[in-house]
């Protein structure tokens, strides 16, 4: 498994695991809590373009594990896996992030001088009613929640919408900021990356191509269109 996030701290991990391989492609596959001390787990870092260890390769070879760790019946894993799925992508929609995240653009394009410039307020004004109809969208899913029935693929949307949301804010931060927003060609080959600029811009350039991800984890947004055209609208 790629790209898993933070696994160099896992205690124990969640496997889907193929335990019947004459099954069709989502049958056959069983759910396995695994203890990462167990011997053929290996955990590998994946050191991002900024030095940092967040992602790693989670490799399992001859691994035994107990049966009663497997969660559900055998064979039904991917019945366990798409309710946890559903909750991941209404989680990953971050609506009350995003709406802290849009308070501190403003504050920062107040900062820059640009609260009277026009078309960087239509562009603020244009993701926060993107931010609203999303959060309008997960209260629907959470009322559908309270009543027993769980997320449904309109879990997809969300998790559509919000990266989208997401993403933008972090292109508009850097937009807000400008050339502070570059890094400093001088500062990277002497070992002194020291802040440039105003203090929020520090951060601007890092958090925007860090967010680059949110668009693929909890499955790609082209996966989650997929979804919706087949279970949605039954393309």
């Amino acid at each position: 498994k790629t790209w898993t996030t933070l696994a160099q701290y896992a205690d124990w991990g969640f496997f889907l695991v193929r335990t019947d391989p004459d099954a069709k492609a989502q049958e056959g596959i069983s759910f396995l809590l695994i203890d990462m001390k167990t011997p053929g787990v290996t955990v590998r870092p994946i050191i991002t373009l900024d030095g940092a260890h967040e992602v790693n390769e989670v490799w399992l070879e001859d691994v035994r594990v107990p049966v009663e760790n497997r969660i559900h019946e055998e064979n039904k894993g991917w019945t366990c896996a798409k309710f946890l799925l559903a909750h991941e992508r209404t989680n990953i929609a971050g609506v009350a992030a995003s709406k802290n995240a849009l308070i501190k653009l403003r504050a920062v394009a107040e900062a820059e001088g640009l609260a009277d410039d026009p078309i960087f307020q239509r562009k603020l004004a244009d993701l926060e009613i993107e931010l609203l109809a999303l959060e309008y969208t997960e209260l629907r899913t959470l009322a559908r929640e309270s009543s027993g029935k769980g997320p449904g693929p309109e879990s997809s949307l969300l998790k559509i919408k919000g990266t989208e949301v997401q993403q933008r804010l972090t292109e508009l931060v850097v937009e807000a900021v400008g050339a502070y927003a570059l890094p400093d060609g001088r500062a990277i080959r002497s070992g002194n990356l020291g802040p440039v600029g105003p203090v929020w811009a520090s951060r601007a350039a890092p958090t925007y191509f860090n967010m680059r991800k949110t668009s693929i984890f909890g499955g790609s947004n082209e996966i989650q269109r997929n979804i919706i055209a087949k279970m949605v609208l039954g393309l």
